[in-house]
């Protein structure tokens, strides 16, 4: 495979999944609450809603973004919205407050888990990697996304494998499960939207793309690679259905089911490289959006400014409340991405691209 096939095609996939893998993603619990919830069937067919909104979405944004040559959200929503643009900055600083609060969360309990430390080591190691990575710029941040979202590809395959082989039968009886009365589409619409809202934060790899059918077919892959490791975890955690749904963790009961302890620390260990990937997602698209209007940041800067946002976000978590946070911030900033960003480029965007073509 050509780095240039990969850097058009793949790495855009990648580093979206990147993006939205986080600590709900990755934990499974986002995926009982938006998908499992609704039962066996309707979960899969909300899970498909919400892979072609994100294929359809991402491929409008990226074509957007490359024919205004757009590679930060800025400029890009200033295009879309014109002064309204402000409007996005409000909800991308919640949406990264909401999402590394729970990240931030997420790594301590995990690192305390791990190796029987307190949470806030944890929460430190991740924000100093996150402050290092940011720190070498956009060339190093696709190098190490890419690479470790191969590497939780192929520990959710093995999940998977490994689940397939022990419990085949149940995952095939919990189809005869469903209930009547479940949600076909809201539970995919509200997880497409929440996920997508950020979208605009990986423009930076929009770089690699020259034509229109590049951008497109990048946008429509990039919704597949960032569905398909929701979707093994998904049939994997069948095999545990209904009891699974109470599970605060869901992930680790399927790993504590497998048995294999190693294989625990591995993925527990691949889970906290995607806490990490988030991160440094949200916050090198920040320092993309100020060197839009600052050509002068230094390296140091971009490392500085991720901290403080770390910092920022985990100390506002801790003042309002994580718990608080999460049930009143998910629900709202959902449909303010919808206002602000995924109906707009839908329409206006849409419609400028077809115009420019």
């Amino acid at each position: 495979m050509s780095s240039s096939f990969f850097n058009k095609y793949l790495l855009p996939g990648f580093i979206f999944q990147s993006l939205i893998i986080g600590g709900g993603y990755g934990t499974g619990r986002e995926l009982v609450e938006f998908f499992l919830s609704e039962g066996p069937v309707y979960g899969l067919i909300n899970m498909g809603i919400a892979t072609v909104i994100w294929s359809v979405v991402l491929a409008i944004c990226f074509e957007f973004s490359r024919i205004g040559k757009h590679y930060e959200y800025r400029s890009f929503l200033k295009d879309l919205l014109g002064k309204l643009w402000i409007g996005y900055e409000y909800l991308y600083l919640v949406g990264l407050v909401l999402v590394v609060s729970v990240m931030g969360s997420a790594s301590g309990e995990i690192f305390s888990e791990m190796f029987q430390v307190k949470e806030i080591v944890g929460v430190v190691i991740m924000m100093l990697l996150v402050g290092l990575i940011v720190f070498y710029g956009t060339s190093l941040i696709e190098k190490l996304l890419s690479i470790w979202s191969i590497i939780l590809y192929a520990a959710f395959i093995i999940m998977f494998i490994a689940v397939f082989n022990m419990f085949s039968t149940e995952i095939s009886s919990t189809f005869s499960l469903q209930q009547k009365g479940n949600s076909l589409a809201i539970g995919g619409i509200k997880y497409a939207a929440y996920n997508i809202g950020l979208a605009p934060a990986i423009l930076f790899c929009v770089r690699h793309l020259e034509t229109r059918k590049e951008a497109i077919l990048s946008g429509v892959f990039a919704g597949v690679i960032g569905m398909v490791p929701a979707l093994i975890m998904f049939l994997a955690m069948l095999s545990q259905y209904p009891l699974i749904i109470s599970e605060s963790v869901p992930v680790n009961l399927i790993l504590d089911k497998i048995g294999w302890n190693y294989f625990k620390i591995i993925f527990q260990v691949v889970l906290f490289g995607t806490f990490i990937e988030t991160g440094v997602s949200l916050i090198h698209g920040f320092n993309e959006r100020i060197l839009s209007v600052n050509q002068n940041l230094k390296d140091h800067w971009r490392a500085l400014i991720g901290v403080a946002l770390l910092i920022g976000s985990i100390f506002i978590a801790n003042a309002v409340g994580l718990i608080g946070l999460i049930a009143k911030g998910y629900g709202a900033i959902t449909w303010g991405y919808w206002i602000i960003f995924v109906i707009p480029i839908l329409t206006i965007g849409a419609k400028r691209i077809f115009k420019n073509g």
